[in-house]
């Protein structure tokens, strides 16, 4: 009788797999080369912040403090480029969803066949090097009528967010075109539209939740770009943030233009923190009252 029982336990062992105690410790146990990927990751990532981190302590007279920080926060010179960059990566990023998100939209639900040639368009701006359009932009400008360089070049709001918003666009529609196809456009905008909803309400209240995730990464990388482009900014002669830190480099204070980058990548950090955390929240609350 003891050779069926013993069958039987096998048979039971090999159908329901090893105990609890030994697939858990297989499955928490590291690998080499897991961790050895991960440490080299480390190492080329914030070995470098970590350096520059060092750097931008560095003071003039060979001692380490937060004197390039507090340059940066007290002198108004340096200062205002920073905040000025931040109000046209904050006007752009808004600028560009309220343009491509109901393009996004229209061109799925009503013209499915113009989406390679939106695909097209939205690809010149990489074509085309930055470096051409600011030729460009340069020569407008110095044969621009009067009205033009009072209204449009005369700061750097107005002289720099519509082409910001152009160079944006690539990024911005792909992204918000991946996050539409993931959802069932059609039933959801039929079913808000027979409820009544007009169209700015149904792109607010229906679509705008259910693409979020996308609209978020769509203002992050908008936001990264504007505080990231200096050639159009360089020949159009407007002083932003990142045209003060080669001036600032020119100048010999790199330990000040390296804490303003410092300030950018916690910034940045920061930024696409938040926005996974507001993405998140939203998803769980999303969750919560369809439960």
């Amino acid at each position: 009788m003891t050779a069926p029982l013993a069958e039987a336990e096998l048979m039971r062992e090999m159908n329901e797999g090893p105990p609890p105690s030994r697939v858990w410790w297989r499955r928490e146990r590291p690998r080499v080369w897991r961790v050895v990927v991960f440490v080299l990751a480390a190492v080329f990532f914030l070995g470098p912040l970590a350096a520059a981190f060092k750097y931008s302590l560095q003071e003039n007279d060979g001692s380490y403090g937060f004197g390039n920080y507090g340059q940066i926060i007290n002198n108004k010179t340096v200062r205002s480029p920073l905040v000025t960059s931040l109000e046209i990566a904050a006007i752009t990023a808004a600028i560009v969803i309220a343009l491509i998100l109901p393009t996004v939209v229209w061109v799925r639900l009503k013209k499915p066949k113009a989406t390679a040639a939106m695909e097209l368009i939205t690809l010149l701006p990489i074509v085309i090097p930055p470096v051409v359009m600011a030729a460009g932009l340069e020569e407008f400008e110095l044969n621009a009528p009067s009205w033009v360089i009072k209204y449009v070049f005369n700061h750097p709001l107005t002289g720099l967010i519509p082409f910001y918003v152009v160079l944006a666009m690539p990024f911005t529609y792909r992204a918000i075109d991946t996050g539409v196809r993931a959802m069932d456009l059609h039933t959801l905008v039929d079913a808000s539209r027979n409820l009544g909803a007009s169209w700015p309400s149904t792109l607010a209240r229906v679509v705008l939740p259910n693409v979020q995730t996308a609209v978020l990464g769509a203002m992050f990388l908008t936001i990264a770009l504007c505080l990231g482009e200096v050639v159009i900014a360089t020949l159009l002669l407007y002083n932003t943030f990142p045209v003060e830190m080669v001036v600032l480099y020119h100048q010999s204070q790199v330990g000040v233009s390296v804490a303003l980058s410092m300030i950018t990548l916690i910034f940045t950090f920061l930024v696409l923190f938040g926005l996974s955390f507001i993405a998140q929240r939203r998803r769980v609350g999303g969750a919560a009252r369809v439960v």
